[in-house]
C-alpha cells in the first residue's frame, strides 16, 4: 500500500518540477529581454492601478514617464545611490555589511529593519507584490540575482529610477520631475535631486509637493552624502 501510495506521487513531483523549471526558465528569458527592452509598466504600478479602481470615487491616474538612462542627470543618479545603497557600485545584489548590522541591532533588542539594495528594490518593484511573505522574499532573491546576472549596473539604475514609487500615484523621476519641479528631470538641480530620493523611504507620508520638515533634513543629508561619495565621478565605478 505505502509503495503504491509512493508510486502515485512520482508524476505529480515530476509534473511539479516540470512547472517550477519552465517558470525558472521563462524568468531568465523574461530577464534578459529587459536587459534591451524599456519595460512598459511594472508590478507595483499595476497593483497601484488595480487599488486605484478598487476605492471609491474616480480612479486617479498612475503617472510615469520613461527616461533614457543618457537624459537622467548624474546629480539624480547619485542622490539616490547616496540615500539608498551606498555600496550599489560594488555588491552584487546583496549589503552583507548592512545586513550583519540589521541584525546585530536586532540581536540588541532594536526593530528588525531592512536592509535592501537598489538591486533588490528593482527586482521587487518590477517583477512582486508588496509584503513580507517568505514567498515574495524568495521571489526576490531570485530576481536579483538574475538582474545582477544579466544586467549590467547602469541598467539597473536606469530601471529604478523610472519605476521607483516618488508619490502614491507618481512612479519614476521623469514623471516626478513634471509634477513636482515643472521641467524634464535632465533640468533638475543637485537640490532637486536630493529631494527626490529623500521621499524613497515612504512616498506615501514623506511627500515632494509639501516637503516635510523631516524630508528636507533629510535631502541635506543626502547632499552631503553625495560630496563625501566625491560627486558624480563616483558613478564612474558602476
Amino acid at each position: 500500500m505505502a509503495a503504491r501510495k509512493k508510486r502515485s506521487r512520482k508524476p505529480l513531483l515530476r509534473r511539479i518540477a516540470l512547472v517550477l523549471a519552465g517558470m525558472m526558465v521563462l524568468s531568465v528569458v523574461l530577464v534578459m529581454i529587459l536587459r534591451w527592452v524599456d519595460p512598459p509598466t511594472s508590478a507595483f504600478m499595476v497593483q497601484r492601478w488595480i487599488a486605484a479602481h478598487s476605492e471609491p470615487g474616480e480612479p486617479p491616474y498612475v503617472y510615469q514617464e520613461w527616461v533614457d538612462w543618457d537624459a537622467i542627470p548624474g546629480a539624480v543618479k547619485l542622490a539616490v545611490i547616496a540615500a539608498e545603497d551606498q555600496r550599489f557600485p560594488g555588491h552584487r545584489g546583496f549589503d552583507t555589511i548592512e545586513i550583519e548590522r540589521a541584525w546585530q541591532r536586532y540581536r540588541a533588542g532594536e526593530r528588525l529593519r531592512g536592509a535592501s539594495t537598489i538591486s533588490q528594490q528593482t527586482a521587487k518593484n518590477l517583477f512582486l507584490w508588496s509584503g513580507r511573505d517568505p514567498i515574495r522574499k524568495g521571489l526576490e532573491v531570485w530576481f536579483t540575482v538574475l538582474i545582477e546576472l544579466l544586467w549590467p549596473k547602469e541598467r539597473i539604475l536606469e530601471v529604478y529610477l523610472n519605476i521607483a514609487q516618488l508619490s502614491p500615484n507618481t512612479f519614476g523621476v521623469g514623471a516626478a520631475s513634471w509634477r513636482y519641479f515643472e521641467r524634464p528631470v535632465m533640468a533638475l538641480s543637485t537640490s532637486d535631486a536630493a529631494l527626490i530620493a529623500a521621499v524613497l523611504p515612504n512616498p506615501n507620508i514623506y511627500r515632494l509637493e509639501t516637503p516635510s520638515a523631516t524630508v528636507q533634513r533629510r535631502a541635506s543629508w543626502i547632499r552631503r552624502q553625495m560630496a563625501q561619495l566625491g560627486g558624480v565621478s563616483y558613478l564612474n565605478k558602476l
